[in-house]
């Protein structure tokens, strides 16, 4: 009996990632994510795994974003039983991310509830806090570089991916195939993060393909934020920027303490840290200064930088307030939490500004915004887009083609076969393409629920 791998989600799309490797009577998932975007994908999540989830032996995680890990209150909530591998920082990670997240679906779940707005009578979340909860007692931490089993014989190892705190690539071994999961690959001029490991020898690799078709621009973030904040400044409007909570939030804390020291910027400007998830988040990135460009100093000035808004009853009381100020606040692609309520707030005033930081998938308001749509419909309400809507282009964690490319070309040896996963469909394409031209192996993109020998 062979190996094989089943595409359960990431194939054609940046989220809901699933991997399920099969070899004779074992097998385990590779990520464990949510679908995100466009409602055709997020009705996905509603939909029952093809295998039942008390069948999946292991779990193991690259990293703790949700589009990797935010299905598994499910999966533990309908039957698994296994254990979840996780490098420490994951760990953690899921720690905050998991049960914020199930809070915050029961939470717009409720107010769907109160103004009627939900197709649903009653709106359910997808899973509650509670459910969340549930999960966390099965990531057991492993550290980078250790070999270990999550299934006897199936030799693993994490390598660091550079993209958030915690990020692995992961190599699996197993009845003498070597198969590599890049993970999402951070950067390596990230600004806060250290580059990805090298790649090592796999016969089979899977590579993301966020940015597989396109290059980031030379530009510096701070070159790129501060005569943006300089003009909301001068105007004394309202910034509110949506930030991923793990990692994005913490560059852009970043950015603006450097922009404020340098003078970039007004040092009395205001700034909010308006999210539960980014405030844990950037706690804890104390813990593991090993995984950081950033200095003790630094660190430090991230929780010092802004005012932490840690209760519902804050983040309203922002309303109350007049510019100019800055809110950051989650999701990244707003596509739940806080920020809706930000966004209905200020959108509509042509003196304030809607900062994206990063890839927004299609179907997300974050996308609307960045396509300059307007209105847009928050909460089931049309809300007209007037405020200046800026697209940073530097701000993004993910590496882009030429740096996909550069890792890939680590690796000691050709592999025989290559999967693009983890990206839009002409992102995916067009990575294929510079693999298949450019280095000569084989290499394709596998369909939704399609499986493959090995």
């Amino acid at each position: 009996m062979g190996v094989s791998i089943t595409f359960l989600g990431g194939t054609n799309t940046v989220t809901g990632s699933k991997y399920w490797l099969q070899h004779g009577k074992h097998n385990l998932l590779v990520d464990c994510g949510l679908f995100q975007g466009y409602k055709l994908l997020r009705l996905r999540n509603w939909t029952p795994l093809p295998v039942p989830p008390s069948d999946i032996q292991a779990v193991v995680l690259t990293h703790a974003h949700l589009d990797h890990s935010g299905y598994l209150p499910i999966l533990v909530r309908d039957g698994f039983k296994g254990r979840v591998y996780a490098t420490p920082g994951t760990r953690d990670l899921c720690g905050i991310l998991l049960p914020d997240s199930g809070h915050l679906q029961e939470e717009d779940a409720a107010f769907a509830n109160r103004h009627g707005f939900s197709k649903h009578s009653p709106a359910q979340p997808l899973y509650t806090r509670q459910d969340a909860v549930n999960c966390l007692h099965l990531i057991h931490p492993r550290a980078f570089t250790q070999v270990f089993e999550p299934l006897p014989g199936w030799r693993t190892t994490f390598f660091h991916a550079g993209h958030i705190l915690g990020a692995a690539s992961v190599l699996i071994e197993v009845a003498g195939h070597r198969v590599l999961f890049s993970g999402d690959l951070g950067r390596t001029d990230d600004l806060m993060f250290n580059p990805p490991d090298r790649a090592p020898a796999a016969d089979t690799v899977l590579i993301e393909s966020t940015y597989g078709d396109r290059e980031h621009p030379k530009e510096h973030l701070l070159a790129e934020l501060g005569p943006a904040l300089q003009r909301l400044a001068a105007r004394g409007g309202v910034a509110v920027i949506p930030v991923f909570a793990v990692g994005r939030a913490q560059a852009l804390l970043h950015a603006i303490n450097e922009l404020k020291l340098a003078g970039a910027i007004p040092h009395a400007l205001p700034v909010f840290l308006d999210s539960h998830m980014a405030i844990h988040t950037t706690q804890l990135a104390h813990s593991y200064p090993d995984e950081q460009r950033l200095s003790a100093a630094q660190l430090k000035a991230l929780t010092h930088c802004a005012t932490m808004v840690n209760t519902a009853e804050e983040s309203k009381a922002l309303a109350k307030r007049h510019g100019p100020m800055v809110i950051l606040s989650a999701s990244g692609m707003a596509t739940g939490g806080r920020v809706l309520h930000h966004l209905a707030l200020y959108a509509s005033n042509k003196r304030n500004m809607i900062v994206l930081t990063g890839f927004q998938a299609p179907g997300t308001h974050g996308a609307s915004l960045s396509n300059h749509t307007s209105p847009i419909r928050i909460h089931g309400r049309p809300v007209e887009v007037r405020a200046e809507v800026v697209q940073l282009q530097s701000a993004s964690a993910h590496a882009d083609a030429t740096q996909l490319m550069a890792w890939l070309q680590t690796m000691p040896e050709a592999p025989r076969q290559t999967y693009i996963v983890h990206g839009e469909m002409n992102a995916s394409d067009e990575l294929r393409k510079r693999i298949n031209h450019e280095l000569g192996w084989r290499a394709l993109v596998p369909e939704h629920g399609s499986t493959w020998p090995l």
